[in-house]
């Protein structure tokens, strides 16, 4: 895998190869569990059903999901119990008609050339696989042989359009797709175009494109209705920064998606202080259709609260180079600080927005120029004589 190879930056992870991320421990306060791991999973267990029998009444999406051992087994399970249950229908009709006995040259056969049970099995996997040896067939004398071959052939067919169906679906499935769409490993909160915003970082590795890509954030937390009751997963909506007025994106070299912290945003009342302390995750998700396939897919990743870098922003990663665009795909995940207000949206707005921040930040000098300001004090000071 790309990720244990080595091959792909640490500055990013794969949607479905990021298993070998490991989880920040914590101290003290336990946090919540993930309801979308980074690497796209749900971290959802479906217990007490009662109703299994409904998986059955979908056979062919059920097999779509088993592992890749079970449809195996299950693939050929069902062409070796066919194959067995018709070389009984054969060896019934021979023992019936009196193939199995030696009789003279004028007897004529249901089925040629069938003297024990083995030689019917050979002759169901002949008719069903329409190998045809020629040592073996099926002679107009019994109507019973005729009905079982015509019942083989349907059968097989079914069994062959149904497994192989179901083979190329698992190799053909959308999540494969979603291997090479990468998001950053953290989402950062700053300042941009005058507003403060909440910013990941996306892309995509392969030069086929995503077609019709959109963009999906939501934010869950534990919530309580005025009513009193609990909800321990509430899904809120929250809406992108875009120009043109959707979620859609144009998925070429990596983009940065940005949300807006506004009165409608459920990060509008928190601070850095209040965002370690609350239990929330924004769940990110890409969607659309496959250039090369024209099969939907879905990529998913999600941010805890101590993965939400405050007072960050993400460093370019695209250069134009010799007339063509060069992606640096080591920047990925790459982030400097910036100077940001550490209160929340509601209390930059209360105290007068970003332009009241930016005038503090000018008229008050930065740590390092004030250790500079009081060491020139102290050399000049050092520098007088004791006579003046």
């Amino acid at each position: 895998m790309l990720s244990r190879k080595g091959l792909v930056p640490d500055d990013y992870l794969l949607t479905r190869l990021a298993e070998d991320v490991q989880q920040p421990k914590f101290k003290g306060k336990a946090r919540k569990a993930r309801f979308v791991a980074k690497n796209g999973t749900c971290n959802v267990a479906h217990t007490n059903i009662r109703e299994q029998g409904r998986f059955l009444q979908d056979v062919f999406t059920t097999l779509v999901d088993l592992k890749w051992l079970h449809t195996l087994i299950i693939f050929t399970m069902s062409f070796l119990c066919s194959w067995l249950l018709f070389a009984m229908a054969w060896w019934l009709i021979a023992f019936a008609h009196g193939d199995l006995d030696q009789k003279g040259d004028d007897f004529v056969p249901c089925v040629t050339d069938i003297h024990s049970f083995s030689s019917a099995f050979l002759f169901s996997i002949e008719v069903q696989v329409t190998i045809g040896f020629g040592g073996r067939m099926v002679t107009e004398e019994c109507l019973s042989a005729i009905v079982v071959l015509i019942i083989q052939n349907i059968v097989g067919l079914l069994i062959n359009a149904i497994m192989l169906g179901c083979i190329f679906m698992k190799t053909a499935q959308a999540n494969r797709r979603a291997e090479t769409l990468i998001f950053s490993k953290h989402a950062v909160i700053s300042i941009r175009n005058n507003r403060l915003c909440f910013m990941i970082r996306l892309g995509d590795l392969r030069k086929s494109m995503i077609i019709s890509a959109t963009v999906r954030m939501q934010v869950v937390r534990r919530s309580t209705t005025p009513e009193g009751e609990v909800v321990p997963l509430d899904q809120i909506d929250i809406h992108m920064d875009n120009p043109v007025g959707t979620n859609g994106i144009f998925l070429v070299a990596p983009l940065i998606i940005c949300h807006i912290i506004n009165k409608d945003s459920p990060l509008y009342e928190l601070s850095p202080a209040d965002l370690q302390n609350n239990d929330i995750e924004v769940i990110v998700v890409l969607e659309g259709v496959v250039e090369t396939t024209g099969i939907t897919t879905q990529a998913r990743t999600s941010y805890l609260s101590e993965e939400i870098l405050w007072g960050q922003r993400f460093v370019p990663t695209i250069t134009e180079e010799e007339g063509t665009y060069a992606v640096d795909y080591s920047k990925f995940g790459n982030a400097i600080r910036v100077p940001t207000p550490s209160c929340s949206a509601k209390k930059l707005d209360e105290d007068g927005g970003i332009a009241r921040f930016k005038l503090h930040e000018h008229s008050t000098p930065r740590p390092s120029v004030r250790r500079r300001q009081l060491s020139l004090r102290i050399k000049r000071q050092s520098t007088i004589s004791p006579l003046a």
